[in-house]
């Protein structure tokens, strides 16, 4: 048994998950069917592309519309896709925070969760059913540069494709759809995206799209940016903060670990999920496409649908309209 895994069954409790998941995701865990290495991304020292202003970055793509960012499916082998297979196993960028959606079973110790299911589906249809992939868990603030520098194939961390984060990578099809809601104390006199929120603490995740919209909201209230969603929810626990600011699907993965929570108030904006890789990758981003039609298809019985009712009917409910259609920007 792994230093990791000894601690998460020590920190059940959700005071606890912050040390235990901390412990876990910092040990190397080897799993197999299909074998996975895990690693935690470090938070400082890696390579980092140069930053540059958002004004800059979105009027490099004029013609953006998040619903047609990449290219359509074809399963052609270029060299991204040949390197894969030539190294042997997919590295992909995860959220191993992400209750629900990526995360460590506590029995098996392998990654599982609605994230995961795709990202395995990625690396069977390039390198067959014993196919490796090797799960890099990292925080939002990282997945662009490693991106660029090459040091993860795909991005499949519920990532909101965006005009500004298409001047940077690439975006397979939308594969999922959500919006950014507020969670909160049971018994908190927080309502919603309003005037309630002047001069109160919102915590959330360094790098993600909940930065800009709680910028740009005009409530007066104070952003406090750390690394995940999950450091959110133990900021939220010990009242250090009055609110945490993310994504609805990741939410109802905190509610799940702590009934004590509440999401309040509408979805505040959409946002697209969408697999993210480099942008001269164009031939796994079209491969990776061809493998979301297939994961589409089938009605309820398609692998997305299955995948869903496994992993997030339970907390989000059932998804009749099924998964969002597929739109190519060619």
């Amino acid at each position: 048994m792994t230093a990791g895994s000894r601690a998460e069954r020590r920190g059940r409790g959700p005071l606890g998950s912050r040390l235990a998941l901390w412990l876990m995701l910092m040990a190397t865990v080897l799993a197999a069917a299909p074998a996975a290495a895990v690693t935690a991304g470090p938070s400082d020292g890696a390579p980092r592309a140069a930053a540059r202003p958002a004004a800059d970055r979105a009027a490099r793509v004029p013609s953006c519309d998040p619903r047609r960012a990449g290219p359509r499916p074809d399963r052609v082998d270029g060299e991204a896709v040949r390197r894969i297979r030539e190294r042997g196993h997919l590295v992909a960028g995860v959220d191993l925070n992400s209750h629900l959606w990526a995360s460590l079973d506590q029995d098996t110790q392998e990654p599982s969760g609605f994230d995961i299911d795709l990202v395995r589906a990625i690396a069977r249809d390039i390198l067959g059913p014993k196919a490796t992939v090797r799960f890099v868990s990292m925080p939002p603030a990282q997945r662009i540069p490693r991106l660029q520098n090459r040091q993860v194939d795909v991005i499949v961390r519920t990532m909101s494709i965006t005009c500004e984060r298409l001047a940077d990578v690439t975006f397979s099809s939308v594969y999922f759809e959500t919006g950014h809601r507020l969670l909160v104390p049971q018994g908190s006199d927080i309502t919603g995206f309003d005037s309630k929120l002047r001069g109160r603490r919102v915590c959330l995740s360094k790098g993600s799209s909940a930065s800009d919209l709680l910028k740009s909201s005009g409530t007066g209230a104070v952003a406090v940016e750390i690394a995940s969603h999950l450091d959110c929810l133990v900021e939220l626990q010990q009242r250090n903060v009055d609110a945490v600011l993310t994504h609805a699907t990741l939410a109802a993965g905190l509610v799940a670990q702590d009934p004590t929570l509440r999401l309040v108030g509408p979805r505040l904006d959409t946002s697209l999920y969408g697999v993210a890789m480099n942008k001269d990758d164009t031939d796994l981003v079209r491969r990776v496409n061809a493998v979301l039609e297939d994961y589409r298809a089938g009605g309820a019985d398609s692998p997305w649908m299955v995948s869903y009712n496994k992993w997030l009917a339970p907390t989000l409910g059932a998804h009749p309209q099924g998964p969002p259609p597929a739109a190519y920007a060619d």
